[in-house]
């Protein structure tokens, strides 16, 4: 069978300001590739109940901003280039890792392997959208919620296939990407950026979420009052993955966050 290939969410930012210790910029500024409003279409189109929606995080590491965004956070969707810092990085550790095989209700998160081409934001918006405070939200009998119950007993691999083979979610992914704010490239033409979750699970745990990894990523526990944008998560999560990125010298540290919460004035 062929393999499937969708048009991009978006694409890398051409105006996003440089990831900055000064207090003066955003450490996490919008752009038009992790688009809030694009993502909660979608996120309402397969049924995410409108209680909830996607929002920019301006900063990861300044209170002020922070405080901007409703609380609790359910999840954090962040988009990053596809630097060589970051390709070698999950080259070396998925050498290490082990095959997952988790399946079935008792499975902490939710982990659905990428095998559509251009998918992951997609992909990225069901890891934030599926698991943790956030399943809690899906209406019932809504495309999302049939999704989920026909993909709670199925192995990795039937998982991946089973998104693979979805009319329904590739016309949703289609009208998304039609909708944003950034230019659709051509079919074929391979974006350069990847999605990366951070979500909350029904364990406690912070977990790392990212299509192309051999399976979900714990990263510890948090408390009960903490949820993913909470001091601890930013520490288990986001913060290493962006430190390593400058660390890696690459000269491209351009990324965009945006976190799912409750709707404002909802």
């Amino acid at each position: 069978m062929a393999q499937k290939t969708f048009i991009p969410l978006g694409r890398a930012p051409g105006d996003i300001a440089r990831r900055s210790t000064q207090t003066d910029k955003p450490s996490c500024p919008y752009s038009t590739e992790n688009n809030p409003e694009v993502m909660t279409n979608l996120a309402h189109r397969l049924g995410l109940s409108p209680a909830l929606s996607f929002h920019d995080a301006y900063s990861l590491t300044e209170a002020d901003l922070i405080a901007l965004v409703p609380r609790p956070a359910s999840a954090l969707l962040i988009t990053y280039p596809g630097s060589s810092t970051a390709e070698s990085y999950y080259a070396k550790i998925n050498d290490t890792e082990p095959d997952y095989a988790g399946f079935g209700p008792d499975e902490p998160v939710m982990f659905y392997h990428q095998v559509i081409n251009n998918a992951c934001g997609l992909i990225g918006l069901l890891h934030c959208t599926t698991n943790g405070t956030a399943a809690d939200f899906i209406q019932e009998g809504s495309d999302l919620d049939k999704l989920v119950k026909d993909t709670i007993p199925l192995r990795p691999k039937e998982r991946a296939q089973f998104l693979h083979d979805s009319d329904m979610l590739e016309k949703a992914h289609a009208a998304a990407a039609e909708s944003g704010d950034s230019t659709v490239p051509p079919l074929g033409e391979e974006p350069d950026h990847a999605f990366i979750a951070f979500v909350k699970g029904k364990d406690g745990h912070l977990w790392e979420l990212e299509g192309r990894r051999k399976g979900p990523v714990d990263l510890g526990v948090l408390g009960d009052d903490e949820d993913a944008l909470s001091e601890t998560a930013l520490r288990l999560g986001p913060l290493p993955f962006l430190k390593r990125e400058e660390a890696g010298g690459s000269g491209d540290v351009r990324f965009s966050c945006t976190v799912l919460a409750p709707t404002m004035e909802y």
